[in-house]
């Protein structure tokens, strides 16, 4: 028992370093260079090789600067928003399926309703987010809230749904059997064989859920909640020095969540051929994460407005057309 227990220990801090990793990659570095590459510009390249010390030097930036706490913040609340919006993210890893390296199997627990702990998780994060706009004292930041709110109702459902149909494919809630059952070939072209992916069995789906997980993570054109041109910064106004780290933080380890999301329930999992599941695990999170920074460079954001009327009268309804299509399709299957 206390093996297991230190297994576990030794198991989340190599997953969790690991992801952190990868966020504080993304954050001060990927994304400057990712977004100049679009915009045709020159990103950071003055500190280190190809800028890679700005990592370094944002974190000594932002860590060093004073913590400001507003007069008249709900200070409980305020103090918390940040650690809820960090941690949610991280604890969606713990049953994601991540393949192996070196013989090692990189999933901390594959439990029979797996799927339904991870959007659990990752629906989380909006708690956070309506605690920091409240908690502020500042309109801009309750209404950042409020707008966090609104999203999450209108797109948590149609993602959701849409991940439930896949769970009908599937026949289980249990990560490790989405991902099974992704195994077979779909069909072969020559030497070529096409994996069954649920991108390529369902690929209504996958666009839906992808387009829902933007909303989910906050990115264009659902930026809704920060709208730096509307609102200040939205629920994170208020916040500086560390706090404001653990935010940001947040925002790109919820990202890479999503990530891992659409590579689990949509694109196989860990599977691909020739190089470890791992090394295919991170290439599809980094994969989803650059659409999202091409989103993010390339797509307006929507107002307030036409977000709900998207989420309400679009996704919602084409995610239940899906959803039933689907059932359909199973059952004429089966």
């Amino acid at each position: 028992m206390a093996g297991e227990v230190i297994a576990a220990i030794i198991g989340a801090a190599i997953i969790g370093t690991i992801m952190l990793t990868n966020t504080a990659l993304a954050g001060p570095w990927a994304k400057r260079k990712i977004t100049a590459a679009f915009t045709d510009r020159i990103a950071v390249n003055r500190i280190g090789p190809f800028g890679l010390l700005i990592i370094v030097a944002d974190a000594v930036r932002l860590l060093s600067k004073e913590l400001i706490v507003p007069e008249g913040v709900d200070r409980p609340a305020w103090d918390l928003a940040p650690l809820i919006i960090a941690s949610t993210a991280l604890l969606g890893f713990s049953v994601i399926p991540m393949g192996s390296i070196l013989g090692i199997n990189m999933q901390l627990a594959d439990p029979d309703a797996g799927l339904a702990i991870v959007f659990a998780f990752a629906s989380m994060a909006s708690i956070g987010l309506v605690m920091a706009g409240y908690a502020s004292n500042n309109k801009f930041s309750f209404l950042g809230g409020l707008r966090a709110v609104a999203q999450n109702l209108a797109y948590e459902i149609p993602l959701i749904l849409t991940g439930v149909s896949v769970v009908l494919f599937a026949e289980t809630l249990q990560l490790g059997g989405i991902v099974a059952a992704q195994q077979e070939t779909l069909f072969s072209l020559g030497p070529i064989a096409i994996p069954a992916w649920f991108a390529f069995v369902n690929p209504f789906a996958f666009v839906l859920f992808v387009i829902a997980n933007l909303a989910e993570i906050g990115r264009n054109p659902f930026d809704i909640p920060e709208a730096p041109t509307e609102i200040v910064a939205g629920y994170q106004t208020e916040y500086s020095s560390v706090y404001f780290v653990l935010i940001y933080l947040g925002e790109f380890i919820h990202i890479f969540l999503g990530g891992a999301i659409i590579a689990t329930l949509f694109l196989g999992g860990p599977a691909g051929p020739i190089l470890p599941g791992f090394i295919w695990f991170m290439v599809k999170i980094w994969a989803v994460f650059l659409f999202t920074q091409w989103a993010r460079s390339a797509v307006p954001r929507v107002r307030i407005d036409q977000l709900i009327q998207i989420g309400w009268k679009g996704m919602l309804v084409l995610a239940f057309a899906n959803l039933f299509l689907t059932a359909v399709i199973v059952g004429v299957i089966a």
